[in-house]
């Protein structure tokens, strides 16, 4: 696809736009405040977007006679939900996640232009996945660094634990790499060293896991959604960890019948992601860095 770059970027850049451009952010940074608060995005928090975005769109559609600023919104929506759905079955997403890139999804069309919209929401999807990775990966340096002491056990443990399948997926990532070198494939050499270095990421993951995002819980405090990190036995019953985390009747179930300190598993906070990779999408997409 070949795009005029200028009337891409006066499609995004309008008067009418500028609201939502801003409500995104306003929305954004309340729910980075609430996933690192109470580790969830409040499901209302995120529909209140979807009303909001919904209602302008109306009313701007009305007042210029031509609908489809409106019809565009709908579009978006039903795009995020099929995002939100795909993420978070996936499992690559969890629910208030998922819900706040389905409200997103009604911010995105940001032209009457189909291959315009589909650039911003492409643009938006790659660097919130890029900015999503880094941000993890600083994250976890952090954590790592705060409980530096407890984190080196750990590792130690895992890699004995793992040591001889890392080492052969290591040496068959060399053997890979130096057979592609020898026939002068370098780009595909290069790519077959994540085979090299794919070991030691997993298990610093795991021991970033272990070390960082298990925690005893008093049951009190336990919420709808608290992920397990072990099966939890309860008189004669057994809750097993699963991906949407505890039901309102698992909870319920716990807090009349358990005594004892939960051990509950936490992800690393995305919500920033989406914040990053919005901001990231208008300021590459203002300058023309990116380039379709």
């Amino acid at each position: 696809m070949i795009f005029d770059f200028t009337l891409l970027k006066e499609s995004l850049f309008t008067n009418k736009n500028m609201f939502l451009i801003a409500i995104a952010f306003i929305w954004m940074i309340v729910a980075v405040i609430q996933d690192f608060k109470h580790r969830e995005v409040e499901n209302w928090w995120s529909f209140s977007l979807i009303a909001v975005a919904l209602a302008y769109r109306a009313f701007v559609s009305l007042e210029n006679g031509n609908y489809m600023y409106f019809v565009w919104g709908l579009i978006g929506l039903a795009v995020g939900f099929i995002l939100c759905t795909v993420f978070y079955y996936g499992r690559m997403f969890a629910g208030g996640d998922a819900k706040l890139l389905m409200a997103l999804g009604v911010i995105l069309p940001l032209s009457l232009n189909w291959q315009y919209n589909l650039v911003f929401i492409l643009a938006f999807l790659i660097l919130m996945m890029f900015t999503g990775a880094v941000y993890g990966f600083v994250y976890s340096l952090v954590l790592t660094f705060m409980n530096l002491k407890e984190f080196k056990h750990e590792f130690a443990k895992q890699f004995k634990k793992y040591k001889k399948i890392a080492i052969i997926v290591s040496v068959f990532g060399l053997i890979l790499a130096a057979v592609f070198l020898f026939f002068k494939f370098y780009s595909i050499a290069i790519i077959s060293c994540i085979f090299v270095i794919m070991p030691a990421l997993l298990i610093y993951s795991k021991a970033v896991e272990e070390v960082n995002m298990k925690k005893l819980v008093e049951v009190k405090e336990l919420t709808v959604g608290d992920w397990l990190a072990v099966p939890l036995k309860v008189r004669a019953k057994t809750i097993k960890p699963n991906w949407e985390g505890l039901s309102e009747k698992e909870l319920e179930f716990i807090q009349k019948n358990c005594k004892k300190k939960v051990l509950v598993k936490y992800g690393i906070p995305f919500t920033p992601a989406f914040l990053f990779g919005f901001l990231s999408m208008l300021i590459f997409l203002y300058t023309g860095f990116i380039v379709f």
